[in-house]
């Protein structure tokens, strides 16, 4: 990208925002790392019927005794979760000077050092058309963090992102961390197959919407002739007013409810952040304000 976002500055911003976050993640990694699979940790979780050949140690004999019948008991495993970031690298990102890439990408690195530093693996992806580009493998540890992080400064934002037909058919884990998916979701494609993905995963799951100054607030005004940045084919050649503007306010009220709406059905947390915001009032404002963080 033409901008160079991770350099020396934002690795310190997001250093001391982690130093200012510690007590306050529980809410998105401090609680998260029991995989949702069965082992042989402490942590009681369900029970099953008894099968012959089981654990007889894990029987829950109480449990026996008041209804005659054998119950084993479950235990969360603990193992080192995967958070994986996905970054909708289309050429709707790169809008307005690359403002909502940079942002995207400022996120990605912010969310990858948070887990790092709860002992968790990252890796970070770009969508590209419908394919998943790996940008970052099984990143672990505050090292690897610092000499691979630079990486998301190649991301090329270019073309479309169909975000279902790159997601879909990919390696996702079943039920090792949080899968966070950052796109301004400007699109005619479907998405909604890949939060469907991540739910069947059980994957806990946030969708980060990032939109332009403009794009929340247009200024335009007057006889227009408008291009979809992804596809020059489809335009848009009109008098803007304003009532033109009031129109598409509501238009995107209704997206980004859709959105929000369909994420929260299906367990996850969905959050609209503003391009333009700084990473300390997302942090400590929005995303306390939508419960991920505490």
């Amino acid at each position: 990208m033409k901008n160079i976002v991770i350099d020396e500055a934002l690795l310190s911003e997001i250093e001391a925002l982690q130093t200012l976050l510690e007590n306050n993640i529980a809410g998105m990694f401090g609680g998260n790392h029991k995989a949702k699979t069965f082992g042989s940790s402490c942590e009681f979780s369900d029970y099953r019927d008894y099968q012959a050949g089981d654990d007889i140690s894990k029987i829950d004999w109480n449990v026996y005794a008041r209804f005659d019948k054998l119950y084993q008991k479950l235990y969360l495993d603990e193992r080192q979760m995967h958070t994986r970031i996905y970054i909708d690298a289309s050429r709707s990102m790169a809008h307005a000077d690359e403002e909502k890439a940079i942002q995207a990408i400022r996120l990605a690195a912010t969310f990858a050092y948070l887990s790092i530093n709860e002992m968790d693996k990252v890796s970070i992806y770009a969508i590209h058309g419908n394919v998943i580009d790996e940008v970052i493998a099984g990143m672990v540890g505050k090292d690897a963090f610092l000499s691979s992080i630079n990486r998301l400064n190649e991301i090329e934002f270019d073309g479309d992102a169909r975000i279902s037909e790159a997601i879909v058919p990919s390696r996702v884990g079943m039920g090792d961390g949080y899968s966070i998916l950052i796109s301004d979701f400007l699109t005619d494609d479907d998405y909604e197959q890949a939060i469907d993905r991540f739910a069947e995963q059980k994957r806990d799951m946030l969708c980060i919407q990032v939109l332009s100054r403009d794009e929340l607030n247009p200024q335009i005004r007057g006889k227009m002739h408008l291009f979809d940045s992804e596809n020059q084919a489809n335009f848009f050649r009109k008098r803007i007013d304003k009532d033109r503007v009031n129109a598409y306010k509501e238009a995107l009220k209704y997206v980004t409810n859709r959105i929000k709406e369909y994420c929260e059905a299906r367990g996850g947390r969905y959050l609209m952040v503003p391009a333009f915001r700084g990473l300390f009032d997302v942090f400590f404002g929005d995303m306390t304000d939508v419960g991920v963080l505490k």
